[in-house]
């Protein structure tokens, strides 16, 4: 099938804009790839430092300098549900190198935050910036300079966007990233909204609302809604960084650990000491950053993905656009229905054909780019497979199905669940913003209605408990971007709007600051950019001034004279609560320095 010709025409304008910043890039990481294995250009003091801790027969190897390294970087810690299965991973990568005569050592950990945890909580003003903190804490693992080769051991929010832009800043290093997999099915995601909702107007108490989050969040694994984490997922499978089919596998099972240490086996066999050098930064190009996008649209994936996205593809020296995503979704339909899209979970789409099925729809009617390096060869149609285990326990793959098994969960290209993708950028006279309509119904994605500002999410939940907010509105949220508080999300409105959405009121959000990466039925402008304090126009929205959200025509508009909008004092608001507290005075230089949200809100700048 010829590649679709939006999808030509997008990747052809992403590579001309970064043709120079490319080419700086692969320059630089040749140069390093060029020169080699680095233990051998230690001092014999270094060295001994770095293998002091090895038995005899590692450090032997490590001595002669001729068999690979391979450094683990993970984001192990036992209260995130997702990476708690990683306190077993290192023995079972160091037991795999060791199988073909190799040496695996945890090169660093790096810092996991739970945004389930910190959700509407102080924390959350540091989780955007945990990000950066996390690429950061990995290059100082990284730059020991013992390593040829690496794994990555993360799954959730920030965690893997922050891996991979450490991964690419080391990329004359081959990488593959090693999942964990998510939860077995527990009570189901639309059950739990449901009682969030009845928790919300005061029909249950916490008693209930705790019995039902516990069944939801019952067991180690990724959580079971296709929030950021799973998209983060389905990301580094349709852009190669995976194993074929290693995704979505349960953790703590047999194939689990067998698709673990084969991932070890496989980055020990891309280093430049082998014969099919594959360093990550050559395998991350413009085709593999389209086919990210593609595969977001595709399954209604995290809004988040608008600002990592456009960071990773920076940090490999490539210039992804919000234009480049919202064009892409216009010819990319949703093919796959996940919670909140849907009633489905990951575990349901898995069982429904999960990626191999995605991968191999998408290539069949062009809207891939087949012709890609990954770390399971060249070409993504090696991802149309599924893993399995034979009858001697041998990891293998089998071709996977090219029917879905439940086409309420995944569908085809040509029979869509909706036309177009599920995320949509918003142009006007408010700024910029994204919004996620692949779960707002068709009724319900174009909202006029009059402003009602609110400084905080405090402030619209104490509006809704004081039953205030009885008409329709567009709840306006500044101040709530990366350089005025670190950018939190702003899901705990979530059950307060959509009861008052299911009461019949038009009802939207528009905020600079972040939904969830579940943002669910109420349309929601977020990310608007620039943002409030940067004195951007949604400091200039008042009380009653009509605004429109159209996710159909992409318009973000107030509906007031150009002249008098222009003329109005942009408002101001005292943020020193949010600079001080449970760490945040140490977060300033990131408030300081962050960038926009369409350039991905990171304090890296131009990458160099």
């Amino acid at each position: 099938m010829a590649i679709h010709a939006t999808l030509s025409d997008v990747t052809a304008r992403i590579i001309e804009r970064s043709r120079d910043s490319r080419g700086r890039y692969l320059e630089r990481i040749r140069a390093a790839g060029e020169a080699g294995p680095t233990r051998s250009r230690l001092s014999c003091g270094n060295l001994a430092h770095g293998f002091a801790a090895c038995g005899l027969t590692d450090k032997s190897r490590l001595s002669d300098d001729v068999v690979p390294n391979l450094g683990i970087i993970t984001a192990y810690n036992d209260m995130l549900s997702a990476h708690q299965p990683y306190e077993r991973f290192p023995e079972l990568i160091r037991d795999a190198a060791r199988e073909v005569g190799a040496v695996a050592q945890v090169a660093g950990g790096v810092p996991a935050m739970c945004d389930g945890v910190t959700q509407g909580q102080t924390g959350m003003e540091l989780s955007l910036f945990s990000r950066d903190v996390i690429a950061m804490s990995a290059a100082v693992g990284l730059s020991h300079q013992m390593f040829d080769a690496a794994v990555f051991l993360g799954i959730c929010d920030k965690i893997v966007p922050g891996l991979m832009i450490a991964a690419l800043s080391f990329g004359h290093l081959p990488t593959v990233f090693v999942p964990a997999g998510p939860m077995t099915s527990g009570l189901s995601n639309d059950e739990k909204a449901k009682t969030r909702q009845l928790y919300a107007e005061g029909k249950i108490g916490r008693a209930e609302l705790l019995e039902s989050e516990s069944k939801s969040y019952h067991s180690p694994g990724t959580c079971t809604f296709y929030g950021t984490a799973n998209s983060n997922q389905m990301l580094m499978e349709i852009m190669g960084l995976h194993l074929p089919g290693a995704s979505f596998v349960n953790p703590n099972t047999p194939l689990r650990d067998a698709l673990t240490k084969e991932a070890a086996r496989r980055a020990l066999s891309l280093s430049a000491l082998g014969n099919a050098y594959a360093p990550v930064g050559e395998i991350i190009d413009e085709k593999a950053i389209v086919n990210g996008v593609v595969g977001l649209h595709a399954t209604g994936g995290s809004t988040n993905h608008t600002m990592h996205l456009v960071a990773i593809a920076a940090s490999a020296g490539i210039r992804l656009t919000w234009e480049d995503i919202s064009d892409l979704s216009e010819v990319v339909p949703l093919i796959a229905r996940i919670y909140p899209n849907g009633l489905a979970d990951v575990n349901h789409f898995h069982a429904a054909g999960g990626m191999g099925y995605l991968i191999g729809e998408l290539l069949s009617e062009g809207l891939l780019h087949e012709d890609v390096r990954t770390v399971a060869g060249s070409g993504l149609s090696s991802y149309t497979v599924e893993p399995k285990l034979d009858a001697e326990g041998n990891l293998t793959w089998e071709q996977a199905a090219k029917e879905s098994a439940d086409p309420k969960v995944l569908s085809t290209v040509r029979k869509p669940f909706q036309p177009n993708g599920g995320l949509t950028v918003l142009d006007g006279n408010m700024g910029r913003a994204v919004i996620k309509v692949s779960a707002v119904k068709p009724d319900r994605r174009v909202i006029e209605a009059p402003a009602r500002i609110f400084m905080s999410q405090e402030a619209l939940q104490d509006a809704f408990k004081a039953g205030e907010l009885s008409e329709d509105f567009v709840a306006v949220l500044p101040f709530q971007g990366p350089r005025a508080c670190g950018m939190p999300e702003l899901h705990k409105l979530t059950p307060s709007l959509g009861v008052l959405q299911d009461r019949g009121l038009k009802v939207a959000l528009v905020t600079d600051g972040r939904m969830s990466g579940a943002s669910g039925k109420v349309p929601a402008a977020i990310h608007v950019t620039p943002e409030a304090v940067d004195g951007g126009p949604i400091a200039r929205i008042r009380d009653g001034d009509m605004i429109r959200v159209d996710s159909r025509t992409g318009r973000l508009e107030v509906l007031v004279d150009a002249d008098e909008f222009a003329a109005r004092t942009p408002l101001t608001a005292d943020l020193s609560a949010h600079q001080t507290g449970l760490g945040r005075e140490l977060f300033a230089a990131f408030r300081a320095t962050a960038g926009p949200a369409d350039q991905g809100a990171h304090v890296f700048g131009a990458f160099g």
